[in-house]
């Protein structure tokens, strides 16, 4: 059983037990959270497509931690021009482990 699922506009295709690093969430560490734009469930070689979302199905999951990725270098030039800007970045995010469908 798998669920297609949108959080911080991209989607997930999660199964029970995944571990997946989504956009940052205000959620606490070891809270519950639950996810109701489920885009498709498919259980039993029976799939459930939604128009836009499935009627009645969620997602539910734990926090595990709120981090940040590892740092990527933006570094802008133009040539011969002695313009040259250098800046860096660390995407938040949030660990969730899906524990349940609701389908």
């Amino acid at each position: 059983m798998y669920a297609i699922i949108a959080t911080g506009g991209k989607q997930y295709k999660v199964q029970e037990g995944d571990i997946i690093y989504i956009e940052k969430l205000e959620a606490e560490d070891d809270s519950s959270v639950e996810f109701k734009d489920v885009l498709a469930v498919s259980a039993d070689d029976k799939l459930s497509v939604g128009k836009p979302f499935v009627e009645g199905a969620s997602v539910s999951g734990k926090v595990l931690a709120q981090g940040k990725e590892k740092k990527v270098i933006v570094f802008k030039y133009k040539a011969k021009k002695d313009y040259r800007r250098k800046q860096g970045h660390r995407q938040p995010y949030t660990k969730v482990q899906i524990e349940k469908i609701n389908a």
